[in-house]
């Protein structure tokens, strides 16, 4: 071999493990391309994809979404291991929920996941086959999303954060035997308050009660004359976790205690800020649920088969310091099982 060829050659030994390192980067792409193929077009992978949109990124809805992967965890579907995750935040923007439900139409994910009344609607526009569990919408029927919550039929059902109203009302008999009338303030304003008082309506007359007396407003500052004006008529006041009511909560308070009507209430903060008693969920906790529904929806359960849930987990909280300033005596049945509110 003269010296011109053994210097070619050297050269080309010299390049060769470069050119190796090349061919196997090569092979390594067109591997990962065909795996990724495979899963987008041949459904290779096998793994639930379940797809969440929230109307915005604020506690309760975010503490909905944490609820919600942890109860999948905890079935078996890990994300990024045995389970497709994907979330996004409309950021309040209905446009922005249309979009989303669009990509999310197109995806055919195994279950999306919508939380709050205004994206649940923008999925049930957009999706007409794809299984759809929401979460957090308090009147699903009123948000046209179901037409009959025992049987939601169609390809949605979901977890409703409505009120325990039947929970309150027994509570109320439990600590007032002989109430027979019951006053709701509430703003008329508000796209479930129809449907509240109705709800309220029903189940006090199956628990006994004679009467219902609803007052409406349609501002905070309303609040003190209405309660002026029903704390007289009736035997207790209920305050369901209404904004507009739950900012001039102190007026509905002093109504009752100026006529010595016990004031109940449909959250924690209510009661420590001087109702007497009344349960509270968390939204973590309506998250755990609504992530029970999906993990039967993945299972093979349809959706349109299962029935509207209601918050399952409740707390019961009182005042006793505001119920012995009305004379109230707390049974003790009900004060083995409460949370004492401290209060505000």
């Amino acid at each position: 071999m003269n010296s011109r060829k053994a210097m070619v050659f050297l050269s080309r030994a010299k390049l060769m493990p470069f050119v190796l390192m090349g061919l196997a980067a090569l092979l390594n792409v067109l591997l990962i391309s065909c795996s990724q193929a495979a899963q987008t077009v041949g459904g290779a992978d096998e793994r639930p994809f379940v797809a969440v949109i929230q109307m915005a990124e604020q506690p309760a809805f975010n503490a909905v979404r944490d609820g919600l992967k942890d109860e999948l965890t905890e079935a078996g579907y890990v994300e990024g291991e045995t389970l497709r995750w994907e979330w996004r935040s409309a950021r309040i923007n209905p446009v922005t929920a249309a979009q989303i439900a669009r990509k999310y139409a197109a995806a055919r994910p195994t279950v999306i996941v919508a939380i709050a009344p205004a994206s649940a609607q923008a999925i049930a526009t957009a999706v007409k086959k794809t299984p759809v569990i929401f979460s957090a919408v308090s009147d699903p029927v009123g948000s046209a999303l179901v037409e009959d919550t025992a049987k939601p039929g169609q390809n949605i059902s979901g977890v409703s954060d409505l009120s325990p109203i039947g929970p309150h009302l027994a509570l109320i008999k439990e600590i007032l035997p002989a109430a027979k009338t019951i006053g709701v303030i509430y703003d008329a304003g508000t796209k479930s308050a129809a449907r509240l008082i109705e709800s309220i309506t029903a189940e006090a007359a199956e628990q006994g009660f004679t009467e219902v007396k609803g007052v409406t407003v349609f501002a905070s500052d309303e609040v003190s004359e209405a309660a002026g004006t029903l704390a007289g008529s009736v035997d207790a006041l209920y305050v369901p976790p209404d904004k507009t009511v739950m900012a001039a909560l102190e007026a509905v308070v002093e109504a009752g205690e100026n006529s010595g009507v016990p004031v109940f209430a449909g959250s924690e903060e209510a009661v420590a800020r001087g109702a007497i008693a009344g349960f509270s969920f968390s939204y973590y906790d309506i998250g755990r649920q609504t992530g029970a529904m999906v993990v039967k929806v993945i299972k093979g359960s349809r959706p349109g088969e299962l029935p509207v849930e209601y918050a399952e987990n409740l707390q019961l909280h009182i005042n006793p310091a505001a119920a012995t300033a009305l004379g109230v005596t707390l049974p003790a049945a009900v004060t083995a099982r409460a949370n004492i509110a401290e209060p505000i």
